[in-house]
């Protein structure tokens, strides 16, 4: 693999939540009671997931988002400090911090249910996104938010999830749009420059206008819980783009670190280091 190993300024547009999780043999049906294990509190939303997970992987990350201005928002800063994280970007809101309830079965598939909370009142008319290499967001916010993140950032990296309508001209000024395989399906994918579909344990493809251009499969690993893999494998792809790492190594070093996201409990419970990354991939 080649490409540069400076460390990559990030700034990360997304949620912050407390995630509320609760393991069962196998996820409710609709109308349907089931029992499970005691309730863990984590650290989650997708911003903080991926501002969590770039940090680990060796870059200089600042999360912009809003949390409220209770204990779960004092927790969360602690946790997100402790991870690497910047903090000075961060607001805050009189509505309540963001939670994310999830209930995760023996297989690891997970169900999950978010209140947005303060993440709803996250506005960037005061945040300066020049100085970051590469802006990364996801959907858990404002599509205004998105549009004006996507008009002012260098180089912008959008993953579309959870599925939303998304502005065309957001789109069009995209570095890379990265998807899993339902939301790539509400995308015209001929009109994006570089779209990167991700499709769990099969692994992910890079298009380039419809084009495939890469292709890579995941490494076989036994999952404990899929949460927050998506959101490692779009802060590693975003840190290794920024790198200016070609397109097949960008792809294969993104998927092994979302493979490697699913061996703990929890979205930031089994983040990984550049180190175990490239050692995966060095044995494969």
């Amino acid at each position: 693999m080649t490409g540069s190993t400076t460390t990559p300024r990030l700034g990360v547009v997304g949620s912050c939540n407390v995630d509320l999780v609760v393991r069962c043999r196998r996820l409710a049906r609709p109308g349907e009671t089931v029992l499970g294990d005691d309730v863990v509190r984590l650290s989650g939303g997708k911003g903080a997931n991926q501002a969590a997970a770039a940090a680990r992987l060796g870059a200089n990350v600042s999360l912009i988002a809003t949390l409220g201005r209770d204990e779960s928002a004092a927790w969360l800063l602690d946790t997100l400090r402790g991870l690497g994280v910047h903090d000075e970007l961060i607001s805050r809101s009189s509505r309540p911090t963001g939670t994310a309830f999830i209930t995760v079965d023996d297989r690891g598939e997970n169900e999950i249910v978010v209140s947005r909370g303060a993440n709803a009142d996250l506005d960037l008319a005061d945040v300066d996104l020049e100085p970051f290499d590469v802006v990364l967001a996801s959907m858990e916010v404002a599509a205004s938010v998105l549009d004006d993140a996507a008009s002012r950032s260098r180089h912008f990296i959008l993953n579309v999830a959870p599925a939303a309508p998304v502005n065309p001209e957001t789109l069009d000024r995209c570095a890379v749009v990265i998807a899993n395989e339902g939301e790539a399906e509400s995308l015209s994918l001929t009109t994006i420059e570089h779209c990167v579909v991700t499709m769990g344990a099969k692994g992910a493809v890079h298009f380039q206008h419809g084009r495939e251009v890469a292709r890579v499969a995941a490494p076989v690993i036994d999952p404990v819980d899929t949460v927050g893999a998506g959101d490692v494998f779009c802060a590693a792809y975003a840190v290794m783009w920024a790198r200016g790492w070609p397109a097949r190594d960008v792809l294969a070093y993104a998927v092994t670190a979302g493979a490697l996201a699913t061996l703990a409990l929890g979205a930031q419970g089994a983040l990984p280091t550049h180190e175990e990354v490239t050692t995966w991939l060095a044995r494969a």
